[in-house]
């Protein structure tokens, strides 16, 4: 497979430049304080002017399976500064192999809370998503809604959907639960709701929501951002699954610990040749500013308490998140694939 990697720099005041050939990159920045190299599996367009108001961002965008191979085989001259990329699952795959360095910043130990970060400052969460359950308007009564752990049960049987066990955001929901419960308790989790897909999972996120629509199945496993962009469509077939589908906050009840969060974060590279411009940064994601324009962009959670969440997502009610520390997400990764494969979750 081919890698493909974009790079555009981007400008205090300016605009973006294209077309520059990764080996190119500055392996150390002049004399400007504020020029890092960024390394991002981010394929957000909004993410562009967040970036052009920090400084000079040479950004190299790939997936984070091909950024993390790139920076590997870069070895000691990598250019890269900054890692960023979705899932604290694909952060702890580049944390697995050495590619972080700590960092000891008293404002993003401040700023950021201490369950959305990795307790050595290896990584910072910088946005949140939540992974919510949907459900048929027609078909559904969500006061039968509660928890994950309730999707096993019989009364659904035939009705769940979910994309398949290799994406990341599947794995780290399932490590999450082996963090909460153990292992013998979330295998027996995951074997009830096998036996309650509606059809073998295919198809992104959207794609649950869609089928939900298309009366395939009843209730679906989604991060939220998914169903706001559908919101937020003027293309009227994205309208008509907003009007037949609706949005629901698991293990929010009385005494629950609140519904699985995931984040996008970023750590400073081992062999980062602007080490003090890519703490800055990190820092600078920390801000009011950016935590605004990350909730503006995607639709996501800001990670800092008391920036507001885009009004559309706030509609829904307000997020109880699960206080688990992230780092368990990708910690109990591998463990998550076996017992996925185990109970025949393709």
């Amino acid at each position: 497979m081919t890698t493909k990697i974009s790079r555009r720099t981007f400008f205090v005041g300016g605009t973006a430049l294209t077309a520059l050939v990764v080996a190119n990159l500055p392996r150390r920045a002049s004399a400007q304080s504020r020029t890092i190299n960024l390394y991002s599996s981010r394929h957000y367009n909004t993410d562009d002017a967040l970036y052009d108001a920090f400084g000079e961002v040479n950004l190299i965008e790939a997936s984070a399976e091909e950024l993390i191979e790139r920076i590997q085989s870069e070895g000691a001259n990598s250019p890269g500064d900054i890692l960023f990329t979705v899932d604290a699952g694909m952060l702890w795959r580049a944390e697995q192999a050495g590619l972080f360095q700590p960092v000891r910043s008293a404002k993003l130990n401040e700023r950021i809370p201490e369950n959305l970060r990795h307790p050595d400052g290896l990584w910072y969460g910088f946005t949140q998503r939540a992974r919510v359950l949907y459900y048929s308007r027609d078909r559904v009564n969500p006061a039968d809604l509660s928890t994950y752990e309730a999707l096993a049960d019989p009364q659904w049987r035939g009705k769940i959907l979910v994309r398949p066990s290799s994406n990341i955001y599947n794995l780290s929901l399932t490590a999450s639960r082996i963090a909460i419960h153990g292992e013998p308790e979330t295998r027996r989790w995951l074997q009830g709701l096998v036996d309650n897909f509606a059809r073998q999972p295919e198809g992104n996120d959207t794609a649950q929501i869609r089928a939900i629509a298309a009366g395939i199945g009843d209730v679906a496993i989604a991060n939220s951002y998914y169903y706001i962009r559908l919101q937020k469509s003027t293309d009227p077939a994205d309208q008509e699954v907003v009007e037949k589908v609706s949005l629901f906050f698991p293990n929010t009840g009385p005494g629950e610990r609140g519904t699985h969060v995931n984040v996008s974060g970023a750590g400073v590279l081992k062999n980062a040749p602007n080490r003090d411009a890519a703490i800055a940064f990190l820092e600078y994601l920390a801000s009011d500013d950016a935590q605004r324009y990350f909730a503006e962009g995607n639709n996501e959670y800001p990670v800092i308490s008391g920036v507001p969440v885009d009004p559309v997502l706030a509609a829904h009610g307000q997020l109880k998140g699960d206080p688990l520390n992230v780092s368990n997400l990708g910690r109990y990764q591998p463990d998550s694939a076996r017992l996925m494969n185990e109970v025949g979750w393709q």
